[in-house]
């Protein structure tokens, strides 16, 4: 039994909610969202929230109950709150910057980098070595994160790159004399 599964999402204040099919729609003050949930799956709004149940008891259905329920859940919060990730850059002359609507990263390459940044993403940049990422989308603004910190990430021997903002990076000895 997933113990996830069980509870039902309840409803913030400000969001309001349907579901139609397997179509949960959420709306609220920071924009609206959609999630299809699998077929698998059985979802009913309530008086006390939006209930996932799943359909039978094989296997499949058990393993995306609790996943279903997750992914309600983040959209719900997503509309009233959004989420956030933040981004730390460490290095000798490494720095971030707006450059419009694009974000310029200078890594330690010959080339600055430009990033695009998706609709329904903001990024802004308080210091040079932070990146702020801002969304409704939790996987959105998870893969933006992810994107980031692609183009240099943290090496383990100075700590150089970028990283999530309370990252821990396990660092290596150098070679000795």
């Amino acid at each position: 039994m997933s113990r996830i599964g069980k509870k039902p999402v309840s409803l913030p204040s400000g969001v309001t909610a349907s579901v139609d099919g397997q179509t949960v729609r959420a709306k609220g003050p920071k924009g609206e969202l959609t999630y299809v949930v699998n077929d698998e799956v059985l979802v009913q709004l309530g008086d006390d929230g939006i209930k996932v149940d799943p359909r039978d008891t094989s296997k499949d259905a058990r393993a995306k109950w609790g996943m279903s329920r997750t992914m309600i859940s983040n959209i719900l919060t997503g509309v009233k709150d959004g989420f956030e990730k933040r981004l730390e850059i460490t290095g000798v002359g490494y720095r971030a910057s707006m450059q419009g609507s694009k974000l310029q990263l200078a890594l330690g390459f010959s080339h600055d980098v430009l990033y695009d940044v998706p609709e329904g993403i903001q990024i802004s940049v308080p210091k040079p070595t932070e990146i702020v990422i801002v969304g409704i989308d939790k996987q959105r603004v998870g893969q933006v994160a992810a994107e980031i910190r692609e183009y240099r990430g943290p090496e383990p021997y100075k700590g150089k790159g970028v990283r999530y903002a309370g990252e821990k990076i396990v660092r290596k000895e150098g070679k000795k004399k």
